[in-house]
């Protein structure tokens, strides 16, 4: 097998964005948010399967999804790759947007379902160790939960680094599965849920048409390139920022802590190369 980089956006609608395959997102959905007994979602519409809606500038994967459990919540699956500027206030934006969308102007509020959004980051972005943290619209001095039609779950991914036989939870081996599984080449053994295997056979290229690797294969392109330009203005800004110390007659352990820069390059741009 040869397994796809799931924090790929080709592969990410592939596997989470399936209408015909739902059981996987269900599963993933159980797992993280640890719905059990009467609480399992048992049925989702995926709201926008084909084109997943980006904000400009982002580096995001959004997918809505509409879940038919006990409470009739709304889901929002996002993917974020890099880009952290301005993270905060476009969840909210988009959770607030997607909860406001369910109402005409002539209908009642108490129709309106809670909003469970779930972010995965390929950075580390929360204070906190732990790469899962769940966030809640609180009382700060009671505690009390009384606003709970908002509610945030966030998986850090550089903070998850459980090996393939630390595995314990589900939720652990969805979590590996999406980190880890471009490094695989076989299904790990411990893999016992239906769900998290038809995702595993779903990431599996050798079963991709010869268009969704084409895709696949120009989005990985893509983003390379976009990584390649923000390094170069990164390194143009700290050779700038080191030539106005260099000026200012700053030293070169100075500069070079404030620039990122080598010793050799901060002597090659004092003697003017």
């Amino acid at each position: 097998m040869q397994f796809a980089d799931i924090k790929n956006d080709i592969a990410f609608r592939k596997i989470f964005g399936n209408e015909n395959k739902t059981e996987i997102l269900i599963s993933f959905l159980n797992a993280v948010l640890k719905l059990e007994n009467q609480k399992q979602i048992i049925w989702i519409e995926i709201l926008n399967p084909y084109q997943l809606p980006r904000i400009v500038g982002s580096k995001a994967t959004i997918l809505d999804v509409r879940a038919k459990d006990k409470a009739g919540n709304t889901y929002i699956v996002e993917m974020q790759v890099t880009d952290k500027k301005g993270l905060d206030k476009r969840i909210t934006f988009y959770s607030a947007r997607g909860y406001a969308s369910q109402l005409d102007a002539s209908e009642n509020y108490y129709k309106l379902k809670p909003i469970i959004f779930i972010g995965i980051l390929d950075f580390e972005y929360m204070a906190s160790p732990n790469y899962m943290s769940r966030h809640l619209i609180l009382d700060v001095e009671t505690q009390e939960h009384k606003l709970k039609d908002l509610e945030f779950t966030f998986i850090e991914l550089p903070k998850f680094n459980k090996t393939e036989h630390e595995l314990l939870s589900l939720v652990e081996k969805w979590i590996y599965f999406i980190k880890n599984a471009e490094a695989l080449n076989v299904i790990p053994q411990s893999i016992n849920d239906e769900g998290l295997k038809l995702a595993y056979h779903e990431a599996d290229k050798h079963t991709w048409t010869k268009s969704e690797l084409e895709e696949y294969d120009y989005v990985r392109m893509r983003e390379t390139d976009e990584v390649t330009r923000e390094m170069f203005v990164i390194e143009n800004r700290s050779i700038e920022i080191a030539k106005n110390a260099i000026l200012a007659g700053a030293t070169d352990n100075f500069i070079a802590e404030i620039t990122g820069l080598r010793n050799d390059q901060i002597q090659e741009l004092r003697n003017g190369k």
